[in-house]
This record gives structure tokens, sequence and C-alpha cells, in this order.
């Protein structure tokens, strides 16, 4: 209710009560007056801004206006030739306060973290005095509305929270201010906002200004301007609006100095009225950015979007001269237009901006920037890419940079403060984590915390030294401000924090002293400098007493004085030292004394001098002696007395002792009385700091080599926190399998550290040359450098010696490069040299050197020797730095030589290439930096331009990678690295991140893709947030269905997946070319082939179900011939009977017998499409069942009850019929029909293979489905389904590969089939009979097939380039097409998605984004717009409402209402009357859809096998059906039965309800792969507090709190990953296993790794269980049992007593591999489980040499009962309450004594595929039975604690069986084969 007074607006000026003066303040000329033009009281302030004139609110800085609306109105008008200032000071959600400029002084944007600068120019004209832009003279009445929330989002990342205070300076007349929380549109009123169905809200009278009647706000369209004054205006006398300015981006413009014709700098902010300002640089090129007017937010889903226009055709329609549209027109007009006012200039072209906020025009004859031609090219494209930011500063690795002195304790002692150069680092000693605080541009000097762990103080170095103050608990910074001395090199708070001093020189050299009070930053206030004075004497150190705030020492250069700060002024008073006055003292610090405290004080002599503060007197004096002295025989004790004496650079005191840090490298510890050395501790080098805890328990030290560490006093340990260069990092290196980075320094060392803990682990120093590069070996534990000598050198890191050392070069090692596959190495150096080394084995040898090869002069970068990732290319710089040359890796073959500097013509100079770089895989791209900003994507193979990113950089960028999906592109520019969205065409999104005080040297991704490292002045770390996708969701590479055959076919789809995805970029394969005019088809039928047959499936199918394919295609005469056309253009027709040209069908006469064979005209395969519209059948290697049944019977053991999850990798598979209820969707080779309100589902089985489609008939009453081929078939199968009873009334089946789309016509009396892309055929069915009609070859592959809903002899397709429309001629089904090529205009994109709309309109979606509209009966497209940014691959339509979803998972409403009347516009109809109504974003990319009538309800599903109920009228979605998209690794059960849970390679683990099989809970982990599952069990302390332990592929082991729906815990106790997964039987332990073979035992309470089991090294760990021993001891004595499997068959059972910390091995068994097994086959790990019903007994399979489960007893130590399998077994589980077993079956070998198959014969062991077939053993009865219903092997079946239900999965879908009858509860007997 704070904030309900606020609403709907505030008049500031009311709420200040401004003319009273009281609650705000005026300074100078200010005076109210009345505007002639406004009829009211305006104030006018007069005056120059450095004049001081200004109005205030509030009064004082203190103090804040709390106003949160969203949005500032400013009601002003400029003085006419004068420049104004408008300041605004923006507190964030966390204190931060942002100041706000906007002026028409500034000249160009600019900003800092706290501060922003707008240049803001009102006005048609402006005048130049001396260069500088002055106010125009025809200044107008102007509203500004700035959107607050917006302006900090996007510029400084930060959540508004309140308007602070707002300063209106200098020359201007105000009316008011106003805040709200509401989009005001000055140019409605209510009546016409409501007409035009737009959600916005009129300007409230106070706020309007006048408008004359018969006036509007805006110029007609046909008005037209120039930049001279305005002679005619249709704009109201003294009125202008400007809205949302704030959203302009500051790089638009960005200025060259190379050429000075490109646009300036922008971020000017022009405000026109009625035309706009332009600004011009000094080169002439004219510009012109016209703020919009009023779009409403783009995140509100409920407001109509404009939508920006495409440039379709050249014409754009134009209002005639004179006419003067309405205000309700003339607003539909802006809304539609969405460039804000239109303003025309003579012959000037407006193209939407990135955001839709600025149109930029270009006026004739200027010209524009590549950044502006490339937006105008690509005007849609997003210059920001999503989330923002994209990386976080995870840890740096460095300590120091302008002095190695600061490094503070808080006040827990927990934690350690000290800066990294520019970064604060707050470094937890106990667990390493690091929080960072940037902001600083330049190195940090000084740092200061308060008694009170509230304020943290931090000073940079240069420029004129910038204080932060920061809220030490939050990390947010309170304050930014400048400090009156020039450089601050030391600052202290009081104990409190209300008071904060520093020291420092001025420009002149003086000392200075300066104290701010501070007790008021934490409450909104700002520092307040109390006092400031300058000094003679020198000040080394500088404290203020922790017993008095008012007093403060110092010591120097022989001086000690005491500082009291009184009435405002700072002064001292000097201590008499006597014979000390000669010392020079470097630090002090107050300690406890017997009579008060003490003052110490050290010296580089070794002095400690102990001063009495009240007496300003020298109460003792001792020097510290070195322990040998100079011609002493033996060593001597530390005592003070005459002599040479230790160097004392730092002391710090606590209650009891004195810590003394010397340049000898010792830090000492004393107590007060000095009697005697308590501690030391030696370092590497001088210590240069210390500090004692607050506790005294610890002592901090640091060292001038840029170590810091600890002392921990009670246990005598010194512990090292941080270890760092001391010179700028020149390079790095990362290393795959250890997880190790390398980097080599100025300071002469190469240093190797672990990425995961950021510890240094090895340092490898060479004092007398200089290492320059270094390189991992991929595969070895060798490191690779190259120095400044020239050598090359290969480290062990094992041994930690020199393997080998090569001289081949005469200048310093300037690159260096091993292959990826580890069996090169490359070198070159200054002199020109190229070196080829062979690595693969130990001793590195020289294969070849080539001179006068690399370039002698090029840029000294880590990126100028780079190689492609498939180790056969092979690109650096050379033989000039104007060249790029690609060789041959093995032979150094030159291949390529491409001239960079013959890229840009236009520059004035050569551009030289700086960095290289390879892009991941196919297509084999070269990304090539140069010296001119820009970066070149060449194609490796032609040396062609694939692409070029211009101004991405300032100035050369030294190093630049891509990350492995190339997905993200990497620079480092100057003190910053920059993040850019690589695969956006035009004007990449771009992130640019700060940290570095120095230039970035190097940059690169960290193995696992999800870190970045930066190296400069330090070793950066950055954590990626957002994830690295491998393609865009639901593209080619996405499916899962090709078979990985290739090793390098992952980074082969993952850059295929990028670059033939929505974002335009090239391709890997070229596209066909299009059909041009003449159309020269070149495709004829070829000769027959046979094919054996229709698919025959099961018995009881019988031989009904067979392709009803008319004998009439055997005969040559009526096959489908596509023929040559001779010559002619015009209309290109297809199938015209008789024709010339075109595709003919010839009918089939009905009444023919149908044949078991089919004969197709022979299709030559084709290139996957470029689109995820095609459905790609996910890659199986199992076989079809032979003999598994599921009847319904009662006498079944199992029943189907319950099918989990969604078939995401389907298209059109899900289809509903609201008027019946009828809802079915598909899973795997299942046809689920499902009641939407009681969740009962119907399996509809039969399907061999996984469903690609499904099709409803309009009346509900049939429904069509369709698999691909299968191995027992070649052809695919299509069912036709009786929708009443659920029964299959034909199986029917012609396409080879996959069908790609059914469809049915509006009388429901025939089917449409589509073959996909390897397929390309169009058959038609007769829905009645189930015949085929007719079959049409087609040219090129077609991705959708729509008939027309009012004509049921009329269809369309959509494929590559073009629409083709079919017509049905004759009773027989003739089809004659005709193809229409997309206009030129829209490119060459792929048409993949259609529907039809009101006659006779046909939309269609393309995989560029764009939806465009064809009048069928013209057959022509007229309009188009861009409606997504990723390939639209569903597109429905119904009255004036269109859906559209893409693969960027948008699912948008369009309101296309008006597109029937513009289709009479022709090509000068426009996209401006098409609105985006709603939009909403869902989980994966959209690949199925279905509505209601009215549209306003539909389900839609996604590729992450998830299925969403659509409600447009709530903006709502809601999950309906929701599965994995990956393989399903585990599932397990809760203890009371109610709950179950899953995990996946997805990374999701997943909580269900068991009643409702509804999904609860979801725990994601980004970018791994779950792979083991445990629930707690019951016995654990709080039964009610339920957990959920999970074990990842990186080795991380994380527990969850199902009832806190939270991660509580994350450990890492495996360097591999995890792979099986048990808690204790008292739930107070968890063991996990690794595929490496280590069993790790750890406590969840503590998170602690407390014992490591090895037994099983070297083998996967494939299963983990553990039980309390209840039935015996089996020879041990403890309480837990538990057994572990490995993948060499060996299995080990263990007793244990965890809480005692016991262990003790009860038995092992192990079984060598079979030896019958031929080629790699191997069987698959053992699985073991303990016998639920017999606690003595073992469940085992796959450990002998035989397919089979054993029963072995560990009391008789054998095996007691075998049963047979015919394959080995690939899951097992046994019911807790009959003896009933469930087995999944792998593929492989049917083992020798099993039961083989009738098709094996001989005595050989039959190699046969996996049987997708669950089956269930009755180990009593011995009977056994299979089921089928899986599309793929089961690898997983658990059975639930309950006995009652049994689950199973096949690759991500599961299946719930329930067991019936007494199997559920005992032993039973069944009918089936006995076992063997």
């Amino acid at each position: 209710m704070a904030k309900a007074w606020q609403r709907p607006f505030v008049n500031v000026f009311r709420h200040c009560r401004v003319g009273e003066w009281r609650r705000c303040s005026r300074e100078g000329d200010v005076a109210a007056v009345t505007d002639k033009s406004l009829h009211c009281a305006v104030y006018r302030i007069r005056g120059a801004p450095s004049s001081g004139g200004y109005i205030q609110l509030p009064g004082t800085s203190t103090q804040s206006l709390g106003l949160t609306g969203r949005y500032l109105y400013v009601l002003f008008r400029p003085l006419p030739g004068k420049h104004f200032v408008i300041q605004l000071d923006v507190a964030t959600e966390d204190g931060q306060v942002v100041r706000m400029s906007f002026s028409n002084l500034f000249k160009e944007f600019k900003s800092t973290a706290t501060w922003l600068q707008f240049p803001l120019i009102c006005g048609a004209g402006a005048a130049m005095k001396g260069g500088t832009r002055v106010g125009a003279s025809d200044a107008r009445w102007t509203c500004l509305q700035l959107d607050l929330r917006d302006i900090l989002l996007v510029y400084v990342n930060r959540r508004y929270g309140h308007l602070k205070s707002v300063k209106l300076c200098a020359s201007l007349l105000v009316k008011s201010l106003y805040t709200s929380d509401l989009c005001f549109d000055p140019t409605l009123t209510v009546a016409e906002a409501q007409r035009a169905r737009l959600r916005v809200t009129p300007v409230p009278r106070e706020m309007a200004f006048p408008v004359p009647k018969g006036e509007s706000w805006f110029p007609s369209d046909s008005s037209e301007a120039s930049p001279g004054p305005v002679q005619e205006s249709c704009f109201p006398p003294e009125a202008d609006f400007l809205g949302r300015v704030p959203q302009l981006l500051p790089h638009l413009g960005a200025s060259s100095s190379a050429a000075q014709d490109r646009a300036p700098s922008a971020g000017s902010i022009a405000v026109s009225a009625p035309v706009p300002l332009h600004t011009a640089p000094k080169g002439g090129g004219l510009r012109v950015l016209t703020a919009p007017v009023l779009l409403q937010p783009c995140q509100a889903p409920s407001v109509p979007r404009p939508l920006p226009e495409v440039s379709l055709f050249c014409e754009r329609s134009e209002v005639p001269t004179g006419s003067k549209p309405s205000a309700s027109a003339h607003a539909r007009h802006k809304y539609a237009a969405g460039n804000g006012v239109d303003v025309s200039t003579p012959k000037s072209t407006v193209v939407p901006a990135v955001r839709g906020d600025v149109a930029v025009h270009k006026p004739f004859g200027g010209k524009q920037s590549k950044q502006v031609a490339a937006l105008a090219e690509h005007p849609f494209r997003q210059r920001s890419f999503l989330p923002d930011p994209i990386l976080r500063l995870k840890g740096v690795v460095g300590f120091g940079g302008h002095s190695t002195k600061w490094a503070l304790w808080t006040k827990d002692g927990s934690a350690v403060v000290y800066p990294c150069h520019a970064v604060v680092v707050i470094l937890r000693t106990d667990t390493q984590e690091q929080r960072c605080l940037l902001g600083h541009t330049d190195k940090v000097s000084a740092l200061a915390l308060d008694g009170d762990d509230v304020l943290l103080a931090s000073a940079q170095a240069r420029p004129s030294s910038m204080l932060r103050l920061w809220d030490f608990g939050t990390g947010a910074c309170l304050s930014l401000f400048r400090s009156p001395a020039h450089m601050l090199c030391s600052l202290s708070f009081s104990r409190g924090g209300a008071l904060l001093c520093g020291v420092g020189k001025d420009r002149q050299g003086r000392t200075v002293v300066v104290a701010w009070g501070t007790a008021q930053v934490g409450r909104g206030g700002e520092p307040v400098l109390l006092a400031k004075t300058h000094t003679g004497f020198d000040i080394q150190a500088f404290e203020v007493a922790f017993f008095d705030e008012t007093r403060m020492a110092s010591c120097g250069q022989g001086s000690v004085r005491l500082w009291r700060l009184r009435g405002g002024q700072l002064r001292s008073c000097p201590v008499d030292l006597g014979e000390h006055r000669v010392l020079e003292l470097t630090d002090l610090a107050f300690g406890p004394a017997q009579d008060g405290h003490m003052l110490y004080v050290c010296s580089r002599s070794g002095h400690i001098l102990e001063i009495d503060h009240q007496h300003m007197a020298v109460r003792h004096a001792r020097r510290l002696l070195p322990v040998w002295m100079p011609g002493s025989p033996v060593s001597q004790k530390q005592t003070f007395g005459s002599g040479p004496g230790i160097s004392i650079s730092s002391l710090s005191t606590s209650q009891t002792t004195c810590a003394v840090g010397s340049e000898d490298g010792y830090l000492r510890l004393w107590p007060l009385d000095f009697s005697s050395v308590l501690l030391e501790a030696e370092h590497e080098g001088p210590v240069t700091w210390v500090r004692v805890s607050p506790d005294g328990l610890r002592v901090l030290s640091a060292t001038s080599v840029g170590h810091l560490g600890f002392l921990d006093v009670p246990s005598r340990e010194y512990r090292v926190l941080v270890r760092s260069h001391t010179a700028p990092v020149l390079a790095l290196a990362t290393e795959c399998s250890r997880g190790q980075l390398a980097t080599v320094s100025q300071d002469h060392t190469v240093r190797v550290w672990d990425l995961a803990t950021l510890q240094q682990l090895h340092d490898l120093r060479s004092p007398e040359e200089a290492p320059c590069t270094v390189a991992f070996h991929p595969t070895r534990p060798v490191l690779f450098c190259g120095f400044s000598s020239g050598a090359v050198r290969s480290f062990s890191l094992e041994s930690a010696e020199v393997l080998a050392a090569h001289r081949c070069h005469q200048g310093p090692v300037t690159g260096l490069a091993t292959s990826p596959d580890g069996s090169l190495l490359f070198s070159s150096c200054s002199s020109g040299t190229l070196a080829q080394y062979h690595c693969a084995a130990t001793q590195c040898c020289v294969l070849r050197v080539a001179a006068n090869v690399v370039c002698q002069d090029a840029h000294p970068t880590p990126n100028a020797l780079v190689l492609s990732g498939d180790s056969r290319l092979l690109a650096f710089v050379g033989p000039s730095k104007y060249v790029v040359t690609v060789m041959n890796t093995a032979s150094l073959e030159e291949l390529l030589r491409v001239d960079v500097s013959a890229l840009d013509l236009a520059s004035a100079r050569l551009a030289s290439a700086v960095a290289l770089c390879f892009g991941p895989g196919p297509p084999g791209h070269l990304l090539v930096s140069t010296s001119s900003s820009t970066v070149v994507v060449l194609d490796s193979t032609s040396g062609r331009v694939v692409r070029e990113l211009p101004d991405v950089h300032s100035g050369a960028c030294p190093s630049l990678a891509l990350s492995r999906d190339a997905r993200f592109l990497l620079m480092a520019t100057d003190r910053a690295i920059k993040v850019c969205d690589y695969p956006t065409q035009a004007c990449p999104g771009c992130q640019v991140y700060i940290g570095h005080s120095e230039p970035v040297r190097a940059v690169a991704f960290a193995p696992d893709q999800q870190r970045l490292l930066s190296v400069g002045d330090a070793i950066f770390l950055w954590d990626i947030l957002g994830p690295l996708e491998r393609s865009p969701l639901g593209s080619a590479g996405d499916s899962p269905g090709a078979p990985p055959t290739c090793e390098a076919s992952p980074d082969a789809r993952q850059l295929e997946d990028v670059v033939s995805g929505a974002h335009g970029l090239p391709r890997q394969q070229v596209p066909e070319p299009s059909q041009a005019s003449p159309l020269q088809l070149g495709i004829c039928a070829g000769p027959l082939r046979d094919d054996d047959g229709a698919f025959s499936w099961s018995d009881e199918e019988g031989p009904l179900e067979e392709s009803h394919i008319p004998e009439g295609l055997h005969q040559d005469s009526s096959l489908p011939v596509l023929v040559k056309e001779a010559s002619g253009a015009g209309d290109r027709v297809w199938g015209s009977p008789g024709g010339p040209r075109g595709l003919s069908m010839c009918p089939h006469p009905h009444g023919w017998p149908s044949a078991r064979g089919t004969r197709k005209a022979q299709v030559h395969p084709s290139a996957r499409p470029d689109c995820y519209k095609h459905f790609m059948a996910r890659y199986k290697t199992s076989s079809l069942p032979k003999s598994a049944s599921i009847s319904r019977g009662s006498a079944e053991r199992l029943i189907l009850k319950a099918v989990m999850g969604y078939n995401g990798n389907g298209r059109d598979n899900v289809v509903w019929k609201p008027d019946t209820g009828f809802f079915a969707y598909t899973s795997g080779c299942l046809v689920v029909v499902e009641d939407l309100h009681s969740g009962a589902q119907q399996h509809w089985l039969g399907h061999p293979e996984e469903i690609s489609t499904l099709a409803l008939s309009h009346d509900a009453q049939v429904l069509a489905s369709a698999s691909g081929c299968s191995s027992t078939a070649s052809c695919c199968q299509i069912r036709i389904w009786n929708v009443p009873g659920g029964s299959c009334r034909q199986l029917i089946s012609y396409h080879s590969t996959a069908v790609q789309a059914l469809a049915f016509s509006p009388d429901d009396e025939l089917l449409v089939t589509l073959g996909d892309y390897g397929d390309r055929t169009l058959a038609l069915w007769s829905v009645a009979t189930c015949e085929l009609l007719s079959v049409t070859c087609l040219p090129e592959p077609v991705h959708g097939v729509a008939f027309n809903p009012r004509d049921a002899g009329e269809l369309a397709c959509v494929g590559q380039h073009a629409v083709t429309l079919w017509l049905l001629r004759g009773p027989n089904g003739s089809l004659q097409g005709r193809r229409e090529p997309l206009p030129e205009e829209l490119g060459t994109g792929e048409l993949t998605s259609l529907c039809y709309g009101a006659a006779p309109l046909l939309y269609c979606g393309s995989n560029a984004g764009q939806v465009c509209v064809w009048d069928t009966s013209a057959s022509c497209c007229f309009l188009a717009w861009e409606a997504d940014d990723g390939e639209i691959g569903v597109l429905l339509c119904s009255g004036t409402r269109l859906v559209s979803g893409s693969n960027t998972r948008r699912l948008r409403l369009w309101a296309v209402g008006t597109v029937s009347e513009l289709r009479c516009k022709g090509s000068r109809a426009r996209s401006s009357s098409v609105f985006m109504e709603r939009e909403l974003t869902l989980d994966g990319a959209i690949v199925s859809a279905v509505f209601h009538d009215t549209m306003d309800m539909g389900v839609v599903g996604t590729t992450a096998g998830t299925l969403w109920y659509v409600s447009w009228a709530e903006g709502s979605s809601t999950r309906l059906i929701s599965g994995h998209r990956s393989k399903v690794n585990e599932v397990v059960f809760s203890p009371s039965t109610s709950h179950w849970a899953t995990c996946s390679d997805d990374g999701s683990v997943r909580v269900w309800s068991l009643a409702g099989m509804e999904l609860l809970i979801q725990f994601q982990v980004l970018n791994q792969s779950c792979l083991c599952l445990a629930w707690s069990p019951a016995s654990c302390a709080h039964p009610e507090q339920q957990q959920v332990a999970a074990g990842y592929s990186d080795g991380t082991l994380r527990v969850f709190s199902i009832s806190r729906i939270a991660m509580e815990l994350k450990m890492h106790p495996h360097w591999a990953a995890l792979t099986a997964i048990a808690y204790s039987a008292d739930g107070q332990t968890i063991l996990s296993g690794d595929k490496d073979g280590f069993v790790a035992v750890s406590r969840p309470r503590t998170g602690m790794t407390f014992r490591v089991l090895s037994d099983h090294r070297g083998a996967l760990i494939s299963t983990v269980q553990s039980r309390s021993k209840e039935h015996g001891d089996f020879g041990a004595q403890w309480a837990d049992l538990w057994l572990a499997a490995s993948s060499d068959q060996r299995i080990s059972v263990w007793a244990a007593d965890w809480p005692q910390g016991h262990c003790e091995l009860v038995d092992w068994l192990s079984s060598p591999s079979p030896t019958l097994m031929e080629g790699p086959s191997h069987p698959p790990s053992p699985l073991v489980a303990f016998c639920p019903w017999d606690g003595a007994l073992l469940a085992c399979a796959g450990l002998s040499v035989r397919p089979e489960v054993v029963f072995y007893s560990l009391r008789q130590k054998q095996v007691v009962e075998r049963i047979l399998l015919p394959f080995f077994a690939v899951s097992l589980s046994l019911s807790p309450g009959a003896r009933l077993v469930a087995v999944g079956f792998a593929g492989g070998v049917a083992g020798v004594g099993g039961p083989r198959p009738s098709a094996c014969l001989g005595p050989a062991p039959c190699h046969l595929p996996t049987e997708r077939v669950l089956r269930l053993v009755d180990c009593e009865s011995g009977t056994m039975q299979d089921f089928a219903g899986h599309d793929d092997l089961v690898q997983l079946c658990r059975f639930a604690p309950s006995a009652r239900l049994l689950f199973s999965a096949a690759h991500s879908e599961i299946l719930v069986w329930e067991v019936t009858g007494p199997w559920a509860a005992g032993g039973a007997s069944g009918s089936g084969p006995p076992l063997g």
C-alpha cells in the first residue's frame, strides 16, 4: 500500500511544493513566468550550465524523492540557442545510485557503472559555436518520457528501485515533472484506443499540451522536410513528444578515425519537431536518429506489438498530398509502423532498428557505417543475446598489482579481503570460494574494512584516485567519489565505520591527509568530506585508533605524528623520537598495554619502538638482529642490541602477541614484551604485509613475490592462500583430461594451475631466458614451452623434468601449437621460421623446418599459429602480416593464401592479420582478427569471405576463441573481454566485461566449455551462465537419429546445427538451386526396381494387413515420368496431361487386385534440408521382438497401465478434437489415447518403430499414424485406426524412409502421405478402400502438405524456395501441380510450414522466421513479415487468428483479420495491420500444435518431450504431459511408496507422484548428465526430511531435499563420472562408484568423503547396493552389508560399521570375460542385487560366459540356482513381493548352453541384435513371458516397493506395468515355457 498514493501518476512539482522552496531548492536566475502557448505558469531557468542556475528536487542531497514510478515525464522547452542539462539520480534495488544526465551540450554517449550521459538534441535545427552544438533556434515544448527501469537494465544491468533526485539546470522552461507506472500516449483518446483495440492510456489532462482543433501531434505522411527551417508543419505550434528514449544503443554509430564519413558515435537523442536534427561528424556524412513515440513495453504479452516491416518490395505506401488522416487512423498507422514519428526526407529509407525504438534515416548522398549498413540488410536481428549478463566472474588468480601490502581479515576471521589489480577479492579461507567486486578501472592502491564488516573502502591508483564504498555483505557499490588527493596510498576506517581517513599525494607531490564522514552511506546518503590538510612530512602508514575514532597516528621517514580531528580540521603533533629520528619507519599498529594502549612502530633498520601516545614519548626501543651474523662461527638467537638489524616492513598486534614481517622472508610472532620468538615461518620472498586476525589465532602475511597465506598459531601450520605471477601474463593453454591451465609470464615463470581449485601445481622458473608461449600435449602429461632464446622444451608434469629441448629457431618463439590428435607439434619464431615436430612418442623429434614462412613483424599474439579440430590444417600469419596462410599439417604443403589487406578496399590503411582461430569442425571456417577492428570469417578450403563482423572491437584484437558449439565468440579488447553471439549474421549481439587493469593478452574457453579464461594482469576465470546449446532446438543436428559412426561427428554435428539453423549462416551442404525460369527439369524417372513386398507383421494381423498398391504401378506406361522442358518461359506447370513440360501422374483403375510388392521410381538420395521440420528417427541398435505380445486377457502377468512422456522427436504427433474430447499423442511406437479429465490412458500397439506423425479425420472417426521403416521391412508402416473401437482397420505402406506428413481431405475421403527428404514421394490414398490412387515423385524435398479446407480437390506443398499448388483432376485422383517460387525479395530460404486461411489465402512459414501470405487464386505472394528469429515449424489458422511456433521455443498468436483486405493491394501491401496479440515461451522447439476453432485454447508439443495446454485468453501454459528428453538412467522410489524419481542424461532429476503419475518437482543441472540416483531410506533420524542423492558425469554428487525443494549439498568425491550410488541402511552414509572403479564413502551431514576403496580400479562400477544385515553374519561382525559390481565381471560384498569407520570384505565373485566373443563385442556390465525374498542370496547377471541369471548363496559360497537367458541382460529387477525377476536384454551373443533362437545354426556363437522385450520370470514356477511395447532395448526395469507396479525404460520412454493377481503378493503359477 506504500505505493498506492503514487497511482496513477505523481506531479513532482506539486509533491515538492515548488514555489514555496521548502522541499526543494533553487539557485541563480529561476523565476515563475506565464507561457503564452500553454496558457499556464511555468518556471524559467536562465544562465549557462556553469553559472549555477538550477532547480533541485528535493532540496538537499541527503534527502530522497522515493518515487517508484517506472516512467518519468519531463515537460520542458529549451531556450533557443542555449545549453541545458537535466540530471537524475536513480537508486537501484541494491542501493546503488546511478546518475543520468541529458543535455544538448554533450556530443556523444558515455557511461560508467554509476553514470550515464545522453546527448539530447531538441528542435528542427541547431547552431554551431566554435564547433560546439547549441540548442535549436525554434525549440518547442517537449515531453521527454524516460523508461527508468529499462535504462538501468540495458546500460548498467541493475534493477530499478526509485527516483532519488532531479536537477534541472541552465536554459530551459519547465512546466512540471511526472512519474507513473503507466505508459501514456499523447495521440489517443479513450474512445479511439478502444476502437483500435489498443491497450494504451491517454495522457492525463494536466500533462497534455494544447493541440489546436484539426491538428495532430504528428505531420501527415506526405509532408516533406528539409534540414533547413520548417516552412509548413502539421504539428501543433508548440508541441513535441519524445518517448522510450533510453533504449538507444550506445554502440550504434561508433565513429572511426580512419573513415571520417561514417556516422558519429551514437546514443545521441534527436527530438524532431517536426523534422529530426541532422547531426554530422567532421567529415560530412549525415545521420539522423529519431526517437520513437511511446512504444509499448515488449515484455508485456497482452499488448499488441507493432511489426517491423519486411522490405519485400521496393515501393512504400503513400498518402496523397494534402490528405490528413484522422487521429485514430494516424494512431493505428503509428502503432503498426513501429517507427515513432514518421518523418520523410528526400529519397530516404526508413529502416527499423534492433529494438524497434530508433528509426535510422539515410539521407540522399550520405554514407553509412558498416554496422548501420548491416542493420539495413538484417533489420530484425537482435544486437543483444540472453542471458544478459552471460558471464560471471568466478575467481581470479593473482594478488596485489599496485603493491603487495593490502590484505585484511574479516571480523570473524573466516575470510580475507585483498586486491588483485583492479578487482577486490573476498576469499573464504576454509572453502577457497571467492567473491569478486568489480568496478575499478585501474589497480587498487588501498583497502579498508570497518570493525563490523559493514563498509569496505577501496581506492584506485589512477586516474585521480577514485574511491568506492561497498556494502561488504552484498557486494554492492554504495558510493563512488573522487578523492582530493591525486593518488591514495593508504586508507583506514574507524572501528564503527563512521570515519574514513586516507593518505596520498596531490599533483604537486605533496602529502595529503583526508577525512570523510561515512555514517550516512549505508542509509542512502553520500560520504561527506570532513577535513583535508597538507603536510610536509613523509607518511608511510596511517591508522585510526580503534579506541577513539577522533585520534590517528602516522609514521614515515624520521617522524611519528599523532593526529586529531576536531572542529572540522585535522591537526597533528610530532612524537619526540630522540636518537631514533633518523630511522626510516615503515608501519605502525595500536596495541594493548598494562596502563591503556600502546603504539608500536617498526623500521627498516630492525627497530621496534613502543610509543606512549598520551605522553607522546618513546617508552621502549628494541632492535631485531639476524639469526646468523657475518663472521660468527655459530648461529645466534634473535636479540635486541647493536649490530646490523633485519629490515622490518610490517607489523600487527593482538591482545598478547605482535607479528613482524621482514625482508629476510620471515614472519615472526613475538610476545608483547619481545622476550623470545614464539613462532616463525619462512617465505620464498620478502614479507611485505602482516595482519593478525581479530581472535589472534591466525597471522596473515603477504610477500613481494605475490604469495598470500596465513600462519595458524594453534596448529603451527602455514597455509598458502594465493600464488600469483608478478608480471603480466603473456599466454595460456588448457588441458582437457586433468583440468589444468598453464600460463607464461614476463616474470620468467611457467606455472600450471588446477582449474577446479585455482591452486598452483607446478612452477617452472627460467631466470636467464623468458618463456613466450606454452601448449599442452592433448593426451599425455607433457607441457611444451617456447622461450625468447628460440628454444622449445618439453616438460613432464609427472616427474617435473625436461624431456627434450630443441633449438630450431634463431629468434624468440612466437607461436606454439599441438595437433588435437597429439601427433604433431608446431612452433614459429620472430625470424620467420616454422618447425614441425613428431610428439606422439615420449621423445619429441624434429620433422621439418621451413624458413621465411611466418611473418617476422606480426603482432605478438598467442593466436598467431592455430590448427583445425581435425588436425589436418595449420594456419598462421605469414609470410607478411597482411597474408594468412593455410597448410597441410602432415606435409606442410601450402593449400591457401589469403591477403586480408584486400578485404577492405575502402579503408585508408592496409589491414593486417592479428589473431587466428579455427571454427569447430565442418564447414571449416577460419576466423581472422585484423588491425582494422574487424573479424573476418574465411572458408578454409576456398578462402572466400563467408561473413564479416565489422567494428566488433576497438584496435587490434590479440586473441579470440570460438566455443565448441560455435555459439559464442570470445575476444580480447584492450582491458576488457567481449562475448558475441556468433550465429547472428548481422551485427551480432555483444557483451563487454571489465575487470582487467591492463590489456588482455589471451582468452580461451575452458575444456568443459562452461567457463572461459582471460589473462593479462592476472588470470580471470568466468562462469558462462547460459547453457551452451549444441544447436538451435530441434535443428537437424539436435536429432539423435544418425548413428555415431565417426569420431569427429559430434563436433561436426554441433557446428552444422549452428550454421544450418535459424541464424542464416552458411550451410554445410550447398542447397540445390531453385528452378529458374525457363524451367529446366533435369531429373528423369529411372528404371524400376523391385521391392520384396509389403511389410508383414505378427501372426494376429495375418495377411489382411498388406499394402494395397494397384498393379498398374508395375506397368511402365503408368509410371510417373518427369520430362525435360525443351524451351519456353512463362508459367511453370506440373502434371499437365499431354503437355510438353511438367510432372504427370496417370490415374490407376479401381478394382485392381492388391499386391504384396511395390515398385517405385528410383529417387536419388538427398541431403537433409536446412530445417528442423523433418523427422529423424532416433538411432537404435536393437531389433524387433520375435515372439512378444501384450494381450489383454485375464491370464496376463503384466498389464500396461501408463506411459510416461511424449515423443518430442516426432512431428505433428498430437491430435485433439475438442468437440468429442478425443486426445491422442505418440510415445515411441505407441499411440496413447488419454482422457484429459480423468487421466486414464488407452494404448494402441502395432507399430514396429518410432511413430513420426499423426492425422485425425475431420469427423474424428479415423486416425492415421505412420512409423519409419524397420529391419524386417523396407517400407514405412501407415496404420488406419478406427477411433470409436480403438482397433487397427488397415495397414498400408509405400514410402521407403520416413513419412513426413499426413493429411485428410475436408470430406475425409482422401488421405495424402508425404515422404521425407530421402523418399521424396507424394502418395494419395482412398480412405474408404485404403487403395493407393496416385504417386508423385518430387524433384526436391518437401517439408509439409495441406488440403484446402474448402476444396477437397486442392492441396499445397512447401519446400525449397517454392510453393507447389496441386489440383486433383478426374475421378481417379490425377494430380496436376504448379510450382511458384519465392519472390526474390524474400531470399532463397526454405518454406517449412503452411496452413490455409480465409479464402483464398495460404500462409507459409520459412526457416528464416518469415511468414508469407499467398493468394492461391492468383498464385502470387503479396505479403510477408518477420514473425520470429528462428525457423517456423508450425502454422495454424482459424478465422482472423494465426498461431506460429518455431525452434526458438516461442509460440505466438497473430491477428490477421485485415490480411484479406490487403490482398487487393497486391505488391503494395504492407504488414502494418498484422499484430502479435500474445506470445509464450515454452521449453523446447515447437513440433506439434492443435487448437480449438476459436484459437482460444490448444495443445502444443515441444522437443523437450512436453505437451502444454495453452490458453490465449489467460495468457498461460499448463504442463499436460512431461517426460525426459534424453536417456533415463535410474528410477527410484520413496520408502513410503508415495513418490518416485527419475534421472536422465539431460541433467534433470524429476520427482513424480505414484498415485497420479504427475510431475511434482524437477531439479536441473545444466551441461551435465545425471547417471545414478538414490532415495534416502526410511530409517533416517528424521523420516519426514526425505532426500535424493544424484551422481553426475563431472564427478559431483548432489543431495536434494524433497520437502524443501532445494539442493542441500554438493560434493566432488570423484574425478570421473559417477555411475552408481546408494545410501547406507541408516541413511547417514552415501556410497558412490565411478567409471574408473573407485568407490567413495561420504557423509552427507558433513559433506566429507572419509574413505575411498580402489579394489575395482580400472573398471566401471555398475552397481552399488546396501542393506542392513538381517540374515546371519556371513562371517563378518558389522551391521551393514553392501556390494559393488564392476564392468570387468567382478563383484565384492562388504560388511561395514560406518559410524565407527569399519569396513571388511565378506566375499569376492569374479569371472573371466567370455572368450567366445567375436570382434569388439563385449557383454554388458554385470548386474547384481540382494535377493529380497532371501537375504542370503545374490542375484547376478552377466557374471559368467553364458547369458543367465544366477543366485549365489553368501552362506554356502556357491551358486544355488540358474536361470538361462537367450541374451545377456542389460537390466534386472527382483520383486520384493513374489519371486519374480524382470529382465531387459542387451544386444550381443547368445551364450553357449543357453536357449538359442532357431535362426542360430552351427556350433559358433550366434550374433543377434537385441530384442526390445521385457521378460518376466517366475522363479518359483519356472515360467516366463515376454512383453513388447518399447521401441528400443529395455535398459532399465524396477519393481516398486509395493511389488504391484513395474517400471521399464527404453531411452527416454517410461512404461508403467501393473503386476496382476497373485504375482503381486507371492508366488503364482503361470503358463509359458519352463526354465531350462
